[in-house]
C-alpha cells in the first residue's frame, strides 16, 4: 500500500511537470533503488531516484535542480540554507563541500517531505543508522 501511495505522489509530480506519457516502475525495481540507490525515471525536465544512506554526506548545491525528498524509512539530520564550507565545483552546475555553517536543521523521519530550491546548500549532516528516500529532481534551464 505504501508503494502505491508513493508511486501516486511521484506520478502526480511527473504529470504536473508536463510529462508526455506515463512511466511505470515496478515494485521490485523501486525496492531495489531504495535499498541500493538508483535511477527510476529521467527526462529532460525531471529525474526520480531511490537513495539509501548509512552515514552523512557532503554538502551540496545544485544550481539548476530543485530537489524534492520523500523519506521512506529511517532518520537523518538534514541542513538547508546557510553557507557551504570548502565548496568546489564537481561538474557543471554542481558544487560539493565539507559542511554547512548556519542554515536550518531538520530532523527527517519516515513520511517527511522536504523541498530544496535550486541554488540552496543542503547536507545530510547525521544519519544514525540509515535512511531510505526518493529524490525527485526538477530541472530548469
Amino acid at each position: 500500500m505504501k508503494y502505491w501511495l508513493t508511486f501516486g505522489i511521484l506520478t502526480a509530480a511527473a504529470v504536473l511537470m508536463g510529462a508526455d506519457s506515463a512511466t511505470y516502475i515496478g515494485h521490485d525495481k523501486v525496492a531495489d533503488a531504495l535499498a541500493k540507490g538508483g535511477s527510476l525515471a529521467a527526462t529532460k525536465e525531471y529525474t526520480v531516484s531511490g537513495s539509501h544512506r548509512t552515514g552523512p554526506g557532503q554538502a551540496e548545491v545544485h544550481e539548476k535542480e530543485t530537489d524534492i525528498l520523500y523519506i521512506m524509512d529511517g532518520e537523518a539530520t538534514f541542513v538547508t540554507g546557510g553557507t557551504m564550507v570548502g565548496g568546489k565545483m564537481s561538474k557543471a552546475g554542481q558544487w560539493l563541500g565539507t559542511e554547512i555553517t548556519g542554515g536550518e536543521t531538520h530532523h527527517l523521519t519516515k513520511g517527511d517531505v522536504i523541498t530544496i530550491p535550486a541554488g540552496m546548500p543542503h547536507w545530510f549532516k547525521e544519519v544514525p543508522k540509515s535512511v531510505s528516500y526518493y529524490v525527485v529532481k526538477v530541472l530548469k534551464e
